[in-house]
């Protein structure tokens, strides 16, 4: 059985003709100009305190000891994130937008986002977690997951940094701060290991004083700790000297490359002998 239901054709057009009143009103140029003027003036205001709130970290950032660069960097971005958040909203309802049901339906499907930005989230919290500790700062050479790398730039979702090579390496906040982090800025000095491997013919003592003039004539070696030369170890063709000086982090690859190409020519001029691998073969005759 069905019912046929009617519509009475003059309350149609009445409800016709207040729909277009609606849409009549709602576009009338002085309403629609209106609302364009408050939509600028929200948007200039937006833009002036994102640029104060820019200024007023970077002074922070220049001047206080306990928030470094890299948090008032972090805290300046997220505050800016939400000053346009909070424009882009007022600036719809300025057009009569309602944003209520919006906001219930991100309530339903917040448990799906969370799910699909759950990678997202976790940069976004570990990120926070790295600019509280404070593991680096920009301009720092760390090595992260055994990459290494000056940190260039940090954001919400992740670590910039210029390899030697000049290659930029991009890591996520989650990966960084699960990793362990080596910082070779953050430190007053650096300790260098060479080994040095002499024969067992040789001179001990006459090797020891060889190694210890050319660690001397450096000038970006630090007296205090003292440079440490020892016997190292015995191995099966050599004697190996372990020299242990100490040098500030930006001296480091400098001694350590000059130091390669000099312990060599001072062994030459001293002559004492820079071993190599042998191998001793016994011929039996049966």
């Amino acid at each position: 059985m069905f019912i046929l239901a009617t519509v009475d054709p003059e309350e149609e057009i009445i409800q016709v003709k207040t729909l277009l009143e609606r849409i009549a009103e709602y576009f009338d140029p002085r309403t629609m100009l209106m609302r364009i003027v408050i939509s600028l003036i929200i948007l200039i205001v937006c833009l002036v305190f994102t640029k104060l709130v820019t200024r007023f970290f970077r002074r922070l950032a220049a001047r206080s000891t306990k928030f470094t660069p890299m948090v008032c960097s972090l805290i300046r971005k997220c505050t800016n994130v939400l000053i346009w958040i909070i424009g882009a909203i007022a600036v719809l309802q300025t057009f009569g937008i309602n944003l209520t049901p919006v906001i219930a339906g991100l309530g339903v499907s917040g448990i799906v986002l969370g799910f699909a930005l759950q990678e997202s989230i976790s940069n976004f919290f570990s990120g926070f977690l790295i600019a509280i500790n404070n593991p680096f700062n920009i301009g720092d050479y760390v090595e992260i997951d055994s990459i290494g790398g000056t940190v260039t730039s940090m954001d919400l979702m992740c670590v910039n940094l210029t390899a030697p090579d000049n290659r930029k390496i991009v890591m996520s906040n989650k990966n960084v701060w699960g990793s362990v982090i080596v910082n070779y800025s953050s430190i007053e000095r650096r300790r260098e290991d060479f080994l040095v491997s002499v024969s067992y013919g040789t001179d001990l003592d006459k090797a020891k004083r060889a190694i210890t003039e050319v660690i001397a004539s450096y000038p970006e070696v630090l007296p205090d700790p003292a440079p440490v030369i020892e016997v190292h170890k015995l191995s099966a063709s050599s004697i190996d000297f372990v020299a242990r000086p100490w040098v500030r982090p930006s001296d480091f690859w400098s001694v350590y490359w000059r130091f390669q190409k000099d312990i060599v020519e001072k062994f030459r001029s001293e002559g004492i002998d820079i071993p190599f691998n042998q191998l001793d073969v016994n011929i039996k005759k049966g």
